[in-house]
């Protein structure tokens, strides 16, 4: 069978199962299994079901396209350049640092399922874009949620009767009791990783906001599944209504979208008009970046003309033919191209985009959700932060990124620049320990936003993958930690390493993952492959543009406080003396459906940036062959700022070694710090606390901004509402009720006029005319003769009359 008929179908079913499982389960739910016990082997059942599919649809895919170099020696020469200082350099690397062959780019696999509306030559459809990214993504958060759901089954195992929410208190004093709801976490669960392959699997722009806003809602349910605590309810609503702000910037990209190119369609597509002819339609990819033009990015004929509409006009207007005109304005239009017209709507468009990425992604300003997240069962925390939703705003900006400007692609780098840096501070404070992963998460979105927008496509990309499977692992291992100990406070815990071996080992791991450890040069956890391809992008961009290097001194310093504040969370958890005895006596190892789950993030964490021996396979191959084009060489300086320029990724290739020390100093300089503070106790962090009061204090507070959003946007909406409440109910209810009162008055004075007016008017008329009827009746005797009579004498005293009157009138003479 054809790769482009199979791959559809495959992953298409690998989309549908979930939502299978959560049609079923909201049917049946309650009924499947004791206390719905069979919904969460169903729901577990489906996502491996979809984990399996697509395995399979990559080994396809691979098994056509191969990952082997397209030559045996260096890259060609669209993947080269110069250093900024004129050095050539090398092809890409490989996992370990060596350098390696290109890998072929592969046309993606585009179509449509079914067409939802044809508007001329707009289709709104239900389609598929499947490339080696399409299949990278699937795979992960299958992979990924299907550990989830298994460690679920453990943890969830108290929704499976009557709960006693000890944080909740009635108005009696006692503690809520409710009933399990086991079946509906795994019913949200399969909505929510429905959602998010059908984002992932979305061929036009429209589908993916339509699952966008489902992945959302679904974040809304999961986030305030304790729907009987405030906090939980607070942190859903805070989660949506921050995720609006973003998709409102969304909905003006896509405006822009479609008032400059007339199509939401990544690809290419087809449309057959009225007489049966069928013509092939631009999608967004190729009028921004068209192969005639060498994949270079270009202003689309649409937003040009669209800025230029007033000159269009004219020119028809002052034309004796259309046709005359079309050629004009053909002639014209790679004149005003060059002269930018339209360009500001092509960054508007970008920009757009990149705020609804920016509200999902928890970036600033718009992070503040995202900690507060946590309210929500550990397990859904973990899917959140590892595979589905933030994960969903930087696979956007990497679908998206041929038609990110210049301007766009800086204004992302300082974004996840100032992101990173400021999540990473209020990690270093933080003491609930789902908190400090929250944090954590936080900042490295920021490193893959950075790194997407300082060019490093493949870096942004490949630590999103590699971030998926050790943040996971973390959550999972956090979940573990509070499923034994019943609290989430970092301070209550201590020496837990000999009570919970298992969980230990494989938080180190994570931990050790997540900093970037490894030997260099030889071999390393996976975050020592993506953030070094990191940092050495950050360092091109820096030679490239020496006035802003404070962007990647920023990210190197994020790097230190990321292996810090990890550390001490690992330390404060596992290590020393146990600093509650009450939480250390009833800690206990969880259970085989969690601790496996943890093994297997944990392996996955340690070789997820491999190379696979013996093969060409890694991940940077593998998304290699998605690689945008036109990006190869970089991007020319941008025509709204000319100091935009973002370095082509190659560049960052002949940076690797100074990057790789870079980025392991910065992470043994964490490490050794938190060992020295949290490990052996030499430094004594009270001091440093008492030292750094107001930087601690200010990290504690999360920088105020929740307070600054209180003060500055929920207070004044606050007083405003209270302000148009006050007068809909002292105005405009009281000139409502006034004018009830004033309608009421006239009705009664109305019925009076009608009773003492009308009616007696009417009635005299009637009664009248009664009388005058019941007398003339008294001649209605029945006596023919007396008619005749009658007769007669009205006939003689007519005569007589009109004889007088003749006389009268006309007199003889």
């Amino acid at each position: 069978m054809e790769l482009e008929k199979t791959l559809p179908l495959l992953l298409g079913v690998a989309w549908l199962t979930p939502l299978a499982s959560f049609a079923t389960i909201a049917l049946f739910g309650p009924k499947l299994g004791k206390a719905g016990r069979g919904a969460g082997l169903l729901g577990i059942a489906s996502i491996v079901t979809a984990c399996v599919l697509s395995i399979a649809a990559m080994s396809l895919w691979l098994n056509k396209h191969s990952l082997t170099a397209v030559a045996a020696k260096h890259a060609t020469s669209s993947q080269h350049g110069t250093t900024p200082a004129g050095e050539k350099t090398a092809s890409p690397e490989t996992a370990h640092g060596e350098h390696a062959p290109a890998v072929q780019k592969v046309p993606a696999i585009s179509g449509e399922w079914y067409a939802l509306g044809v508007f001329g030559d707009l289709r709104i459809t239900v389609g598929y874009y499947i490339d080696s990214l399409t299949l990278a993504m699937f795979t992960m958060v299958t992979f990924i949620a299907s550990c989830i759901h298994v460690y679920s089954f453990g943890y969830m195992h108290e929704e499976l009767q009557d709960v006693t929410d000890e944080m909740v208190t009635l108005s009696n004093g006692q503690h809520l009791r409710r009933h399990g709801r086991f079946y509906r976490f795994y019913q949200y669960l399969s909505l929510f990783c429905f959602s998010m392959l059908g984002l992932v699997i979305s061929g036009n722009v429209a589908m993916v906001f339509v699952f966008w806003e489902l992945v959302g809602i679904c974040s809304y349910f999961l986030i305030g599944f304790y729907i009987e605590r405030r906090s939980a309810v607070l942190a859903a609503n805070k989660a949506f209504i921050t995720n609006r702000v973003g998709d409102f910037g969304m909905l003006i990209g896509l405006m822009a979208l479609w008032t400059g190119m007339g199509t939401f369609s990544f690809d290419d597509y087809q449309v057959t008009d009225a007489a049966g002819h069928t013509k092939t339609m631009s999608g967004i990819f190729s009028q921004v970046r068209p192969a005639s033009d060498d994949s270079r990015l270009q202003i689309p004929d649409n937003m040009t003309l669209w800025a230029q509409r007033d000159r269009v006009a004219e020119i028809v207007a002052n034309s004796p033919r259309l046709e005359i005109a079309e050629a004009e304005v053909k002639k014209a239009l790679p004149d005003w191209r060059k002269q930018g017209f339209g360009y500001g709507m092509l960054v508007i468009a970008g920009l757009g985009i990149f705020c609804g990425c920016v509200g999902k992604s928890a970036q600033f300003p718009l992070h503040v959700w995202l900690p507060d997240a946590m309210e929500g069962p550990t397990p859904v925390s973990a899917l959140i932060h590892a595979a589905t939703m933030v994960a969903a705003g930087v696979y956007l900006v990497g679908r998206f990124y041929p038609v990110f400007t210049p301007e766009v692609l800086f204004v992302i780098a300082c974004i996840g620049c100032v992101t990173l840096f400021l999540a990473a501070t209020m990690a270093l404070t933080a003491t609930d320990i789902k908190r400090v992963l929250a944090f954590s998460t936080v900042s490295q979105l920021g490193y893959m936003m950075f790194a997407l927008g300082v060019g490093g496509w493949i870096a942004g990309l490949f630590h999103l993958f590699t971030h998926a499977f050790f943040k996971a692992l973390l959550f999972l291992c956090s979940g573990s930690v509070i499923h034994a100990t019943h609290t989430n406070e970092m301070p209550q815990m201590g020496g837990l390493l000999k009570k919970m071996p298992y969980t230990a080992i494989t938080m180190l791991i994570g931990c050790l993952a997540i900093a970037g450890a490894g030997v260099p040069f030889v071999i390393g956890l996976s975050g020592y492959y993506s953030k070094d391809a990191i940092i050495a992008q950050g360092l091109a961009f820096k030679a490239t543009n020496p006035l802003h290097g404070w962007l990647f001194y920023v990210a190197a310093g994020g790097a230190a406080m990321t292996s810090f504040y990890m550390f001490r969370l690992w330390f404060m958890t596992f290590v020393g003396k146990p600093r509650d005895s009450h939480v250390y006596e009833h800690a206990h190892e969880s259970p085989k459906s969690m601790t496996v789950p943890l093994m297997i993030l944990a392996g996955c964490s340690v070789i997820a940036g491999w190379n696979v021996p013996f093969t060409s396979w890694s991940l940077p191959s593998l998304l290699q062959q998605s690689y945008p084009a036109g990006i190869e060489t970089g991007s020319e300086p941008g025509l709204l700022w000319p100091g935009a320029a973002i370095p082509a990724e190659a560049l960052s290739h002949a940076l690797h070694s100074q990057a790789t020390f870079i980025a392991f100093g910065m992470a043994l300089a964490g490490f050794l710090l938190a060992v020295a503070f949290y490990g052996v106790k030499t430094l004594d962090s009270s001091d440093a606390k008492r030292t750094f009061a107001p930087l601690y204090w200010l990290f504690s507070q999360r920088w105020l901004f929740d307070e600054l959003y209180q003060f500055a946007l929920i207070r004044p909406a606050l007083a405003i509402s209270r302000f148009i409440a006050a007068v809909d109910k002292r105005g405009i209810d009281w000139l409502v009720d006034h004018m009830a009162v004033s309608v009421k008055a006239v009705a009664q004075l109305d019925d009076v006029i009608d009773r003492l007016g009308v009616d007696r008017v009417v009635n005299l008329i009637g009664s009248t005319t009664h009388g005058v009827g019941v007398r003339l009746k008294r001649m209605q005797t029945g006596n023919v003769r007396q008619y005749v009579m009658f007769l007669g004498v009205g006939l003689t005293a007519l005569f007589i009359v009109m004889s007088w009157y003749w006389n009268y009138t006309f007199p003889p003479r």
